[in-house]
């Protein structure tokens, strides 16, 4: 009984900085490991959304982790009712 703690314990340290690198590799890839909320709170106008291109709608609904689906005017509509307050 007293050999397994030791080597269990052991065991363990090489499990961990192997998953730890496996998570790293795995983040690079994926760009981040989960939803991090940017700093500041977009500042556009109604006038804005209705001319921004679709590519910088969805950089901007991806910054925010908010889906980036459908057509250019939908993606507008869902700017618009996500980040506009009236």
């Amino acid at each position: 009984m007293g050999s397994l703690g030791p080597s269990m314990g052991m065991g363990m340290t090489k499990v961990i900085p192997t998953a730890n690198k496996l998570q790293q590799k795995q983040l690079e890839q994926r760009g981040s490991s989960c939803f991090q909320m940017p700093l500041h709170y977009p500042r556009y106008t109604r006038a804005d959304y209705e001319t921004m291109p679709e590519w910088k709608l969805n950089c901007l609904l991806q910054e925010y982790g908010l889906p980036a689906t459908g057509g250019v005017d939908d993606k507008r509509k869902f700017a618009m009712g996500t980040f506009l307050w009236s």
